[in-house]
């Protein structure tokens, strides 16, 4: 991984390319993101960075990270995330990563969470067929019908049922920068990127680009 960064989604616009056509893009707010701690393979076995995202007033945060802060000499951060870059080395405690660490064309992979929509049923989690909508079904249109059979008289492993849906870390890889605002720390990456409005994500180099 050469480049990392933590960002907030503000949500969904288009931009027109030079011919006209509009693209659909995703707006974040990437950084300003500071380095909080720094590990190195001599002392943790890996070299990695730790950013920090977005200010908190200090006496929100605990005092075992109000210590990690201070020692780092950074004010107090809402959202840590730790990235394993090829070039950590050459940072420092107290350096910046901000929006223009990326560049128009580049390919990104972005994680976020997804919106939770609580406990649903097999239709929407898993996209079953409903029963046909005729008489004699019943009330049962959307049940998810039989659970198995007779011999092993049990439910197999995996068997698509109702329950929890969202609310999960999903990554979304090889999306495309469409363009950098430098000034106002914003990213437009073209197509969808997981989460709700206000969602924390983040952003590195795509690993398959």
């Amino acid at each position: 991984m050469k480049k990392g960064i933590i960002g907030r989604k503000l949500g969904m616009t288009q931009i027109f390319a030079d011919n006209g056509a509009a693209i659909p893009v995703t707006v974040i707010e990437a950084g300003p993101c500071f380095v909080v701690q720094k590990k190195t393979a001599e002392v943790d076995g890996y070299d990695a960075v730790q950013l920090g995202f977005e200010d908190i007033r200090e006496k929100l945060v605990t005092k075992p990270s109000a210590g990690h802060f201070k020692k780092a000499g950074v004010s107090a951060k809402r959202h840590l995330k730790e990235f394993r870059l090829d070039d950590a080395a050459n940072m420092n405690v107290g350096d910046v990563v901000a929006a223009d660490t990326f560049a128009a064309g580049d390919k990104v992979d972005i994680t976020g969470i997804t919106k939770g929509r609580g406990y649903t049923g097999t239709v929407k989690r898993w996209g079953n067929h409903i029963l046909r909508m005729t008489h004699g079904t019943g009330p049962i249109h959307r049940q998810p019908g039989s659970m198995g059979v007779i011999d092993p008289a049990r439910i197999f492993k995996n068997k698509k049922m109702p329950g929890q849906y969202g609310n999960e870390q999903v990554t979304v890889l090889n999306l495309e920068v469409i363009k950098i605002d430098a000034e106002k720390g914003l990213i437009a990456v073209k197509g969808a990127v997981p989460g709700a409005k206000g969602g924390i994500v983040f952003i590195r180099d795509s690993v398959k680009a």
